[in-house]
């Protein structure tokens, strides 16, 4: 039980020490002191520290501040269960041969003529069926933007396309993590996140397909046929170490009607997960003891012992999954959760918000709030993770008060959180970017067109309160 009312600056003093530790240990150390970051989960340790300190000083019993957390805890391991399921499902979807048929006949869609459309909807395949836009820009990435480099392609071009494809489908996909952290962190179902995504992404994405095509005819390859040389090493490779069927494609179809149908998330994930176990017990040329081992710890390449020199790139590609793919994830969530559920106790996160924003009465200048504070947090902590909760703790209250619904607040989260992180020249999605497709920041940025005109949507649809999900007993206007 409260013992004192706390004023502001006590109120806030735990999100002002974690303000700290994540300038200090995640911005300056490596981008002024050259030294490594500090772990994110740490961090949100030692914050959740300080706040029970802080809490038991001004007279809080522990029991209540115990049971705050566990509050938290309960609302959100739903959500962690769904993030162990992910991981099983992309190790599962590996051995039974799912994901390397859809990878082998995808790199065999690349068409010279239209190659920076082709580098936009690849992406989008891969990364929806995989829920990982850095495991596809890393592997189908790197093979479309060789592909354009042989071809005297614009590179700046095709990187923008690929980046731009492999985050919509990621942010379209159950298997995303920081899609299904979006939901938990707003508590939102991960259905109607997706949902709600649509509305922004989708016209963007369209927008974006239709200038990539025309660009292909302003900036043509001057080489029209590829060598495929550089690709069948991989294809080959592929093909040696999987068997390719029809029944490889029913995993992801329960996915998708499970999705289409709005069944339970996790009943969903299970099931596809074995269906696949089954199928590559069928299939494919992989023992029991791999299919389990897969499912602790994911596949590895060298189960297929008689494969000899494959290329890296295999590796790469298929070397995930299981139970523990997850774990950072998994771990830096219940750390979260525990300051998060210690802050509640002193509505932190809502006195900030309407100590800033409590001028702001409409409901479209609440979502546009929400869209810019994404943004702030996501530049300053280089994490959509952290955002996701940062945000979706700070601004729950805020939308349920006037009547918008939350899955914008999820919506708007992904918007102007990892939508735009590879518009941030510091952030470390962008610095993965240039460093895996050996394409610099100046020469992508303006081409990743779905992230720069979601920016414009997300905003305009708040301004003319479309696709906003409005309760009709709110007072307010838009």
């Amino acid at each position: 039980m409260r013992n004192k009312k706390l004023s502001f600056f006590q109120t806030i003093l735990p999100i002002l020490f974690l303000g700290i530790l994540i300038i200090y240990g995640m911005v300056l150390r490596p981008k002024v002191f050259h030294q490594p970051s500090f772990p994110l989960e740490v961090v949100f340790m030692l914050a959740a520290f300080f706040a029970i300190i802080e809490l038991l000083i001004f007279g809080y019993e522990w029991t209540d501040i115990q049971k705050s957390i566990i509050h938290k805890l309960s609302k959100g391991f739903p959500a962690i269960l769904i993030l162990f399921a992910i991981g099983v499902i992309i190790g599962t979807w590996i051995v039974s041969g799912t994901i390397p048929m859809l990878i082998y006949f995808g790199i065999n869609l690349i068409n010279p003529s239209y190659i920076y459309i082709l580098a936009f909807f690849i992406p989008i395949i891969f990364s929806m069926l995989t829920g990982t836009s850095w495991g596809s820009i890393g592997t189908i990435g790197v093979v479309i933007i060789g592909v354009a480099a042989v071809i005297d392609a614009n590179l700046g071009i095709t990187a923008g396309a690929i980046v731009g494809g492999a985050f919509f489908g990621d942010k379209l996909s159950p298997l995303s993590d920081t899609t299904n952290i979006a939901a938990m962190a707003t508590e939102v179902d991960l259905y109607d996140h997706i949902q709600s995504m649509m509305v922004t992404t989708l016209p963007s994405a369209v927008i974006a397909a239709i200038i990539y095509f025309i660009l292909g005819f302003i900036y043509p390859p001057t080489i029209s046929k590829v060598d495929a040389q550089q690709v069948d090493v991989t294809l080959n490779a592929i093909a040696s170490i999987f068997n390719f069927n029809i029944w490889l494609l029913v995993p992801p179809l329960i996915v998708l009607l499970g999705s289409i149908k709005k069944i339970a998330t996790l009943p969903t994930l299970l099931t596809s997960s074995f269906s696949a176990a089954a199928i590559a017990l069928l299939f494919q040329p992989y023992s029991s003891a791999d299919i389990m081992a897969t499912i602790h710890k994911g596949f590895e390449v060298k189960m297929a012992y008689w494969a000899q020199s494959l290329p890296d790139n295999i590796h790469i590609l298929f070397n995930r999954g299981g139970l523990y793919e997850l774990n950072e994830a998994i771990i830096f969530s219940i750390m979260v959760f525990v300051f998060i559920g210690t802050i509640d106790l002193i509505d932190a996160m809502p006195s900030i918000v309407d100590r800033t924003f409590g001028f702001i009465k409409t409901r479209s200048s609440i979502i546009i709030s929400s869209l810019f504070a994404t943004a702030f947090t996501n530049g300053i902590t280089s994490n959509q993770s952290a955002t996701s909760f940062i945000i979706g703790d700070a601004f729950a209250k805020r939308y349920d008060e006037n009547g918008i619904s939350r899955k914008v607040l999820s919506r708007s989260i992904e918007d102007y959180g990892t939508m735009f992180e590879s518009l941030v020249p510091w952030h470390a999605t962008a610095i993965f970017l240039t460093t895996t497709l050996g394409v610099s920041y100046g020469q992508y940025w303006n081409w990743q067109l779905l992230s720069l005109i979601n920016l414009i949507i997300a905003p305009t649809l708040a301004i003319l309160g479309k696709g906003c999900f409005y309760k009709n007993n709110n007072k307010n206007d838009r």
